[in-house]
């Protein structure tokens, strides 16, 4: 039988890989240049998909079971989750982006 809750925890899981990424990436820009930040950030975005991606699988996985409770006791929350997800990895992102864009105009 299948276990949905591994959903949830897959998701915690991406999207605290999400966040993890950009932020090595800049720990890694500070001592060097830094060359592949364009992976680092890719990877992050999907990261940051996948993580959305399964909490819509576990919200269709309740409509299925027809657990009608537990989707309205839950939606508001994992909307604005996937929200903050989304606007805190792009926001990482790009500070990323621009760190690194200048330590290599900087160092060219």
């Amino acid at each position: 039988m299948f276990d949905a809750s591994w959903l949830n925890v897959g998701s915690l899981v991406f999207g605290l890989f999400s966040w993890a990424l950009p932020i090595v990436n800049l720990t890694k820009s500070k001592k060097q240049r830094n060359l592949n930040w364009a992976f680092f950030s890719f990877a992050s975005i999907s990261a940051c998909a996948i993580s959305i991606c399964l909490q819509i699988f576990y919200q269709n996985y309740l409509v299925r079971i027809e657990d009608w409770s537990a989707i309205m006791d839950t939606m508001g929350s994992v909307a604005f989750i996937s929200t903050a997800l989304l606007i805190v990895t792009i926001f990482l992102n790009i500070i990323s982006f621009m760190v690194c864009r200048n330590k290599t105009a900087i160092s060219s």
